[in-house]
């Protein structure tokens, strides 16, 4: 972790609402990034991924989708990214939450590095953009397996009735 000698975090994004920053940061961390994500999905012993190789792969080419989609402002890349990872993993007869498994590594492993490093008042627009790109990837991935699955179209779903009165949280 980056800090000053008051043990206050540095490396702040000055301007983290314009994504540039954010991008930068994430760039600048890559590897470490890259290789927490990387030794997570080792040690969740899932059955597809057996080489690390192949893991290490896939988890950076995932991490450099995440930071170029931030960089465009477009989650079309992700979407279908997604999409057809999810195609290909269920005729390879991957489980759903062993795909899953990537995102929700790197997710963790970038929220780390954000937490570790961002001044605080830009965790929320920080991890908010990561979040958005990833979890767009992940709503992407889900529907598209359990239409494989079903050999149904899946809709997007709209949770909103599960947010009620959490208006100013």
């Amino acid at each position: 972790m980056d800090t000053t000698t008051e043990g206050t975090p540095t490396g702040r994004a000055p301007d983290a609402d314009s994504g540039a920053d954010v991008v930068r940061f994430l760039r600048e961390r890559r590897e470490g990034i890259v290789a927490e994500a990387v030794a997570s999905m080792g040690r969740a012993h899932l059955p597809h991924y057996r080489t690390a190789g192949d893991v290490a792969r896939k988890v950076s080419a995932l991490f450099d989708l995440l930071v170029g989609c931030l960089a465009e402002r477009d989650l079309g890349p992700m979407v279908a990214y997604s999409r057809r990872v999810a195609d290909e993993r269920y005729e390879a007869g991957f489980d759903l939450s062993e795909v899953q498994r990537a995102f929700n590594v790197l997710e963790e492993s970038t929220w780390r590095a954000i937490l570790d490093a961002i001044d605080p008042q830009d965790f929320a627009t920080t991890i908010g953009l990561v979040t958005t790109v990833l979890g767009a990837g992940k709503d992407a991935l889900a529907r598209e397996y359990v239409s494989a699955a079903t050999k149904t179209h899946a809709p997007s779903l709209n949770l909103t009735r599960l947010f009620d009165g959490t208006e100013g949280v």
